[in-house]
């Protein structure tokens, strides 16, 4: 990796937790359209994918059904998403430290962008990011390249100057399409061989082992101090 300008992060399960009400919207939206609801577990593992995979993967069920899916949901989540979403205890000191390295900040996820924005607001943290890539941005979401590409593009930063860091194979598969360096996270629900498969530069606890991770691979690449 040559220096690194930008770090962009996904959001759920990477720098916050919003599993309780995903859960909610989505059975809420299965329930009201006369569909069994679904354990909460095989919804975890679909969260960071769009709307009408998850609905896919849950159901078999695919065409208009999805589209009905897809609305129901974003009506419930605009009762109880904010309140539902919490961002994990060290993302402010993580953030901070990296923003203090003179690095841009950047989100992309496949969460509407205006949802992640209040959550930032109301934690006071919005002014650390430049840009804030949501699902209504783009045509095409992760794994495709196309979200991490506009936020570089947002962030004036070539691919092989920035770092992705996310919890889950459509993150490492985006972040290999869009030839940006990948980090993996263990705050979701992919295990650990299966981020490192896709040639991830390391996968860490959570994301508040960026700013050291960064630090080591700086060290690395300047070599050791010549003797005094």
């Amino acid at each position: 990796m040559p220096g690194v300008k930008a770090v962009l992060f996904d959001f759920d399960y990477t720098l916050a937790d919003s599993s309780e009400a995903i859960v909610d919207c989505v059975n809420h939206a299965l329930v009201g359209m006369g569909l069994s609801p679904a354990e909460p577990e095989a919804i975890h593992r679909g969260i960071g994918l769009g709307l009408v995979e998850i609905f896919q993967r849950l159901t078999g069920l695919d065409g208009d059904l999805a589209g009905e899916f897809r609305r129901r949901f974003i009506e419930r989540a605009d009762e109880v998403m904010s309140d539902g979403t919490h961002l994990y205890p060290w993302v402010p000191d993580t953030l901070h430290a990296l923003r203090d390295r003179g690095l841009a900040l950047g989100i992309v996820s496949t969460k509407r962008r205006h949802r992640i924005a209040g959550v930032l607001e109301r934690d006071g943290l919005a002014p650390l990011f430049g840009t804030i890539v949501g699902a209504d941005m783009v045509e095409r979401l992760k794994p495709d390249p196309e979200p991490l590409l506009l936020a570089l593009d947002h962030l004036g930063a070539a691919p092989g100057e920035a770092l992705y860091v996310g919890d889950s194979m459509a993150d490492a598969r985006a972040a290999a399409a869009a030839g940006v360096p990948f980090a993996g996270v263990l705050t979701g629900t992919t295990p650990r061989e299966e981020l490192a498969s896709l040639g991830a530069v390391a996968v860490l606890d959570s994301a508040a082992g960026v700013p050291a991770l960064l630090e080591g691979l700086r060290a690395r690449r300047e070599g050791p101090s010549p003797p005094a």
